[in-house]
């Protein structure tokens, strides 16, 4: 914040792990140069707790705090924004209204985003266009893909906060089938302890209905339910309720989720878990655990229904990575699953579809190695070899999509004889001796590695010929082609060279294919492009 240049931070830290703490601090250091501080959260119930920690840590400092949100009156707001005009307002913590066309800042400094996911591109440029020498501090468990390219990338500076806070313990997760007995379970378990549960129901329609399950099967809990479509009044009363343990179960849709903290409350059950992101299942289990006991996650999803594949990885992630400062994997995950979005638009996520990932790597990688004017950086040449062979790998040898895809991505790598013989190692190793589909494979891999050495781009049948290209021969080479292939015709203008493909038997036969064809076609290579003679450049050599 002491630089020139505007801070443009995102700090990533697992729940709990304290970044209101950065933000606090953060806050005081831009209120005492002189500035103003805007703190944007996503709901009503955090703007209360942030306000509450900042009034209290600030007690003792001339720092007025102000909220903004629907918790306000439309007079309260006013005042408010009066008060950010004239700078009489230091710190002002709100939702959405902060962004409206009305608020007006005298001196901001500083901008802080709370649960960086739950916001999108229009919100956190909206902030930057107040102001050009504006510092942004983001902050996120779990950030959305796009922000978490953006930090990998270097775009972004990115803090990591790793070190979990005293005697924090890894929160006990179970994903299974939605059971009654099960749910019963939990929560008499909790209440044996004097804690509390939260029970995430995200259907504002049938959420009282749920809440009268619960009190059913659990008569003796105290069961209450909040959602973001109650009255402010009926809302606030509901989480001070809880807060101060009237409740014993809090049945709730989402607005529960950004960074409410109930240290007592240590099981958290979730309804229908297979229809969260990834981000918000890591953000919910957040909401338990925050105190010395142990927490207990059920995420439930019902028996009935298949789940989808994204679901299965969304709750598989979940349950693998339940140890402290999880988040970052998840983000990671999150970032695999739904791809990195689009980093100069306003996609926060999505696949590279049009080119493919490895594709798209390369592609940034040559275009970086040639703005840096890389001496080394060598154009590759992508040969293309189409012939009439019958070469892949078969579904009884290789079983599963994603095995053979990882075959051929092997096999389609190699740049070598040694690359060949290596990967056709691996291939025996791993599934036994390969069938002549995969033997013909291996000799268009070595083929291609041939052709690429000679300079050859493309490998064509093209009717009753096969085209070569791009060709330059010299003149010896030219008299050599006359000589061994008469038929032959090369277009200079198009640098391609086309040679009929001889018949098995002399005339009346039937033209080659498979392994007599790649074998005629070595022989051409290698007599009329000499790539021995040719100097091969290693990748990135």
């Amino acid at each position: 914040m002491s630089k020139s240049v505007p801070m443009d931070r995102l700090i990533c830290g697992d729940v709990g792990y304290g970044k209101t703490e950065v933000a606090v601090r953060a806050a005081f250091k831009a209120v005492q140069d002189g500035k103003q501080v805007a703190l944007l959260v996503p709901t009503t119930l955090l703007v209360q707790q942030h306000l509450s920690t900042f009034t209290e840590r600030y007690a003792s400092f001339p720092v007025t705090v102000r909220p903004m949100s629907r918790f306000q009156t439309d007079g309260e707001v006013e005042v408010t924004r009066e008060g950010l005009r004239s700078g009489e307002v230091d710190v002002v913590i709100g939702t959405h209204r902060l962004l409206s066309q009305e608020t007006r800042f005298k001196d901001l400094g500083l901008v802080i985003i709370d649960e960086e996911q739950r916001f999108g591109v229009e919100h956190k440029e909206a902030l930057k266009r107040l102001r050009t020498q504006v510092d942004v501090l983001a902050m996120s468990a779990t950030p959305i893909p796009r922000t978490l390219e953006m930090g990998l990338t270097g775009i972004r500076e990115m803090t990591t906060i790793l070190t979990p806070p005293e005697e924090r313990h890894p929160v006990l997760t179970f994903v299974g089938p939605y059971e009654d007995k099960q749910i019963t379970a939990a929560i008499r378990r909790e209440l044996m302890r004097e804690g509390q549960v939260f029970f995430v129901h995200n259907r504002v329609a049938s959420i009282d209905k749920v809440a009268a399950s619960i009190k059913r099967l659990v008569p003796e809990a105290r069961v209450a339910y909040a959602h973001g479509q109650m009255n402010e009044q009926q809302l606030e009363k509901v989480m001070v309720d809880f807060w101060e343990k009237n409740f014993d179960v809090l049945v709730s849709t989402t607005i529960v989720e950004s960074g409410l903290d109930v240290p007592n409350a240590n099981t958290l059950i979730i309804d229908r878990a297979d229809t969260y992101g990834l981000s918000q299942l890591h953000q919910l289990r957040g909401r338990v655990g925050r105190g010395r006991e142990r927490a207990y996650a059920y995420f439930l999803y019902p028996p009935e229904r298949p789940l989808t594949e994204t679901a299965y990885e969304r709750l598989a992630t979940v349950a693998q990575h339940t140890e402290t400062g999880a988040g970052m994997y998840v983000a990671m995950k999150d970032l695999e699953i739904r791809g990195a979005g689009n980093i100069l638009g306003a996609e926060q996520s999505g696949t590279i579809a049009g080119v493919g990932f490895d594709l798209y790597v390369r592609m940034v990688g040559e275009a970086v190695a040639e703005l840096k004017g890389d001496p080394e950086a060598v154009a590759e040449v992508e040969t293309k070899v189409e012939l009439p062979i019958n070469a892949h790998i078969p579904h009884d040898y290789v079983p599963g999509e994603r095995l053979r895809l990882q075959s051929y991505k092997r096999i389609a790598s190699v740049t070598s004889e040694e690359d060949v013989l290596a990967a056709y190692e691996e291939l025996t190793d791993r599934y036994g001796t390969p069938p002549q589909q995969v033997d013909n494979l291996m000799a268009v891999a070595r083929f291609r590695v041939l052709a690429k050495s000679a300079g050859l781009a493309d490998v064509v049948m093209q009717g009753n010929q096969i085209r070569f290209s791009p060709v330059e021969l010299r003149e010896s080479q030219e008299l050599r082609l006359r000589r061994m292939y008469p038929r032959s015709i090369q277009k200079e203008s198009t640098k391609t060279l086309l040679v009929p493909v001889p018949k098995a038997g002399g005339l009346g036969g039937k033209p080659l294919r498979d392994l007599e064809l790649l074998k005629w076609c070595t022989d051409l290579v290698n007599a009329i492009f000499e790539p021995e003679k040719r100097r091969v450049v290693p990748q990135g050599d």
